[in-house]
């Protein structure tokens, strides 16, 4: 049998050594140095569009500071898409805010444009005009992203671009992350790319990019000693991350390449099955990385999938279960039509790391093929 084949798998080379040992070399082991400030400058390039880049511990730790500089406080409430990973909420909870839940919509599988509309006028209504949004590009996908910006424009919300598994996509040739009054970014182990962990945030308002860097690096006075007149937080990146992080960027349109080749295989290699969809750019103007290729189930039970998948050492997940169906959200308002539901229900991820070989891509289509013709004979009787 196979070694395991995992759903995302980090994938290093040599150029991330590189930088690393110049790292170590210059003894630079500390939450400031060039390579800081070298892999911003590289972001910046590979986004464009004006932004500037401040990179942070984590995607959560992005999100949270930029609810902060937005003004979000205790109250509030902030408008966020229930299916993502609990990531996007959490930091709505850390500032004492409310999350909103809105349903995402069938053709990108995120935010709904009408439902997101809907929601804002019943806040409205109810004497509560919602303090930001949080759309999300879910497993690299673009949502919606120009129609929900004209939403907020026309209501005068602010929005948080939650492209944590989106580096790489884009939207009429613009990055994604870049459409938002913030886009935040994740390097976790599993991401496209890679810092081990890590993040950025995003925003062409250069002064909230440097408030940002204030709030992460515990909100230091510019004073010759340590004086703090506001709090502050231990969210900067290390020196060595960001050295994984320039590495990775050096090869980051290859990932990109890799992930969407991952995703056509196995859309060839599947096309006969009618029980199983595969999720793509809704139109011509979107462009996914692929990070996951995710696939929606029609009369199987995905669970039956992944534990005949894992009994043959390769790795699967659901879709994340959404945000108003968690324990932790469920006193919260939703506004849906149940596709979130409906794809929590349906939907699974396959393999898709950059690292997979032909061979292991092979085996894993050459497994699911059986587990799906069995299954489909099994609901036909």
């Amino acid at each position: 049998m196979f070694d395991k084949i995992w759903l995302s798998s980090p994938h290093m080379g040599d150029e991330e050594f590189s930088f690393v040992k110049n790292a170590f070399d210059a003894n630079w082991i500390a939450p400031t140095g060039p390579d800081i400030i070298g892999f911003e400058k590289d972001l910046e390039s590979y986004l464009e569009n004006g932004v500037h880049v401040t990179t942070v511990s984590s995607g959560t730790a992005a999100i949270h500071l930029a609810l902060l500089i937005l003004g979000v406080k205790d109250g509030d409430e902030v408008i966020c898409q229930s299916l993502t990973f609990v990531a996007t909420a959490n930091p709505i909870l850390y500032l004492g805010a409310k999350p909103v839940f809105v349903d995402s919509e069938k053709d990108t599988f995120n935010m709904s444009p009408e439902l997101l509309e809907r929601a804002i006028l019943d806040r409205i209504s109810k004497g509560i005009k919602p303090k930001a949004i949080i759309v999300v590009h879910l497993y690299g996908n673009p949502a919606k992203i120009v129609e929900i910006m004209e939403i907020a424009r026309r209501y005068d919300i602010l929005v948080v671009e939650d492209a944590a598994e989106a580096l790489g996509s884009s939207y009429k040739n613009q990055a994604l992350g870049t459409f938002g009054d913030f886009g935040v970014l994740s390097f976790n182990g599993n991401k496209i790319i890679t810092t081990s962990g890590g993040g950025a945030l995003i925003s062409k308002n250069k002064e909230w990019i440097d408030k940002a860097y204030f709030y992460a690096t515990q909100a230091r006075d510019n004073e010759h000693y340590y004086q703090h007149s506001e709090m502050g937080y231990n969210y900067r990146m290390s020196n060595i991350c960001a050295a994984i992080g320039r590495g990775q960027m050096t090869v980051l349109n290859k990932r990109v390449a890799q992930r969407r080749a991952n995703f056509y295989f196995y859309k060839e290699k599947l096309k006969e099955f009618k029980s199983f969809h595969f999720i793509e750019e809704s139109d011509r103007n979107s462009f996914s990385n692929h990070w996951l290729s995710v696939a929606v189930l029609n009369g199987i039970d995905p669970n039956i999938i992944r534990l005949k998948l894992q009994e043959v050492n390769i790795e699967s997940r659901f879709f994340w279960k959404p945000m108003h169906l968690q324990p932790l959200f469920e006193k919260y308002d939703f506004y849906g039509d149940g596709t979130s539901e409906y794809l929590f229900e349906r939907g699974i991820c396959l393999p898709s790391g950059s690292s997979l070989t032909q061979t292991q891509k092979n085996f894993l289509v050459q497994n699911l093929k059986g587990i799906l013709k069995e299954e489909e004979v099994n609901s036909i009787t």
